[in-house]
């Protein structure tokens, strides 16, 4: 691969200062959990966590949910970011969080 690319081709092909990290989360919520706590618990979830931070969530599920983490802008997530993530759903009526490792969403 060429070492000198301009910006542009840069941008193009999110690498360098536009390479973006991202992880994948997964969880299932516990069969007492009832829809309107799950639309409750996805919300705050939401509006506590993935919002302050600038991230977000593409994903979804029922009872078992899936999806990836990135940020809203051009940028990278961090550890710091898989230990809110993870940390938010401690102590919730879910089981099994699992948070994959950062990857590169464009090329990972």
């Amino acid at each position: 691969m060429a070492k000198n690319r301009s910006r542009r081709l840069r941008k193009k092909l999110r690498v360098d200062e536009f390479q973006e990290f991202g992880f994948d989360i997964q969880w299932t919520f516990e069969e007492s959990v009832s829809e309107q706590d799950i639309d409750s618990l996805v919300d705050q979830f939401i509006y506590e966590v993935i919002e302050p931070r600038q991230l977000g969530f593409h994903g979804g599920g029922h009872k078992e949910w899936q999806g990836i983490i990135a940020t809203q802008h051009i940028g990278k997530c961090t550890d710091e970011d898989i230990a809110a993530i993870t940390g938010f759903w401690q102590g919730k009526p879910v089981k099994e969080v699992e948070a994959s490792t950062l990857y590169d969403i464009w090329w990972g």
